[in-house]
């Protein structure tokens, strides 16, 4: 009985959000700007009364949180360092009923430095909710209200956590109609699942997607094109939509999420970037010296989660680089746009007998090391591999070693030969530039 007053208790909290969440992104922008202020007003008091970094904060600045009372005077609190978020994430988890229950996820790791993130349960089920803004672009492309989708991901992905929180906690009439696919699978396999299955939507991340259409493209393989692709988790390859829409003739959308916000932006019809869900994620921009961005300068992305209630991270360096624009689209929504993503491309190994391994697929090797502060694995050849670890002590690199070395020979080939160091501390570059996998060169899809 009591797992199934759980599923009508989230049931109730999207019902709760549900209404009116379509027609949010064309309200005038007076409406929209007042809800997004309420929100900020309500997690920066929640954040000063219930999160230690927050309330030591506010106290040690002798400033009011009431005091706070728009996107203006959020932007004036301090940037927040990634590295303590990652060394002291208890830090900014908030204490009491609000993030009781609450449901923890690891970032991918695209960086290397990995940063534990927790959603309270209400906010992850109103992301239900929050979907309908996105559903009409790809309703609209696909031709039906329930698009069929092929989703290529990993296994211990955020989707999959939220997805399986998701059944667990709701008692939905209609689910969504999708088939998962590991991204270990070779492309031919991919394309024949594809073929068999015939999605409305092919969904995978911005790298693989834009290396699968170019290998299909080169290697002549058969593939009956989805209605639609979607782009997810990280930036497209350059040129890539305009090869997949060039060369097949499908529209390719995208979204911007993230571990530490689930909902950033996404692309409509005109894909001239993303629309901010602005009451949802506070953006800015900041140049090299944190000052806020001109609009259409292009500088690093500061995110404030506003609905989160669990980690609340206010004035959040994400990592990416972008640029804001205030000019109305044809679209007709109202919300802020970005400038499609400059960070977030990341290296993809070719391997030697002709697969390819993207850096998720690392990361699900080494995400459970315990001690384990960063990581880069950079391929030396075809064959040859050195993985380099940041760890809190030397114990703890033994362990990760032993560890580590076994399950990337599995992923990379038994003939595969990895040099594991151990690296004399994190790097802490900043700009975004450092990545976590490296590949010997761009992978040459057509080899």
């Amino acid at each position: 009985m009591s797992g199934l007053w759980d599923r009508l208790s989230g049931n109730a909290v999207i019902a709760a959000n549900l209404r009116g969440q379509q027609r949010i992104p064309f309200l005038p922008r007076a409406r929209l700007e007042a809800l997004r202020d309420r929100r900020i007003r309500r997690i920066v008091v929640h954040a000063a009364r219930a999160v230690p970094y927050y309330r030591e904060w506010f106290a040690r600045a002798g400033i009011d949180p009431r005091s706070v009372r728009g996107a203006g005077d959020l932007d004036r609190l301090p940037i927040l360092d990634r590295d303590m978020v990652r060394a002291e994430p208890q830090r900014f988890v908030a204490a009491g009923r609000a993030a009781h229950g609450a449901v923890s996820f690891w970032t991918s790791g695209s960086t290397g430095t990995p940063i534990h993130i927790y959603h309270d349960r209400r906010s992850l089920l109103a992301n239900i909710a929050y979907g309908e803004r996105e559903r009409a672009p790809v309703i609209a492309a696909c031709g039906t209200f329930r698009p069929k989708e092929l989703y290529v991901g990993y296994q211990t992905s955020t989707f999959k956590a939220v997805s399986a929180f998701y059944e667990a906690h709701t008692r939905l009439p209609v689910r969504p109609r999708r088939r998962f696919v590991s991204l270990l699978e070779p492309i031919e396999t991919v394309a024949a699942i594809a073929n068999s299955e015939q999605p409305d939507v092919l969904v995978g991340y911005g790298g693989w997607l834009g290396l699968f259409f170019r290998t299909v493209g080169a290697r002549g393989i058969t593939l009956r094109p989805p209605k639609l692709v979607m782009s997810m988790g990280e930036a497209l390859p350059h040129d890539a939509r305009a090869y997949i829409e060039g060369h097949f003739g499908v529209p390719v959308l995208s979204r911007y999420n993230a571990v530490e916000a689930f909902k950033i932006g996404f692309s409509c019809e005109q894909r001239t970037g993303f629309h901010l869900h602005e009451d949802l994620c506070h953006v800015r921009v900041v140049d090299a010296r944190g000052h806020t961005a001109a609009a259409g300068e292009p500088g690093q992305l500061v995110i404030s989660n506003l609905v989160n209630r669990a980690s609340v991270l206010l004035n959040y360096p994400i990592g990416d680089f972008a640029a804001l624009s205030f000019a109305p689209c044809a679209c007709g929504r109202t919300f802020t746009r970005l400038s499609e993503l400059e960070g977030r491309v990341e290296d993809v190994l070719a391997l030697a007998d002709g697969r390819f391994v993207h850096p998720r697929a690392v990361w699900q090797v080494l995400k459970s090391c315990d001690g384990l502060l960063q990581y880069q694995l950079a391929q030396r050849a075809a064959r040859q591999f050195a993985l380099t670890v940041w760890s809190v002590d030397e114990p703890a690199f033994r362990r990760i070693a032993e560890q580590a070395r076994p399950a990337l020979e599995q992923l990379l080939g038994p003939q595969a030969q990895i040099d594991v160091g151990r690296g004399s501390a994190p790097d802490r570059r900043t700009g975004g530039k450092f990545r976590a996998v490296m590949a010997l060169t761009p992978p040459r899809p057509g080899a």
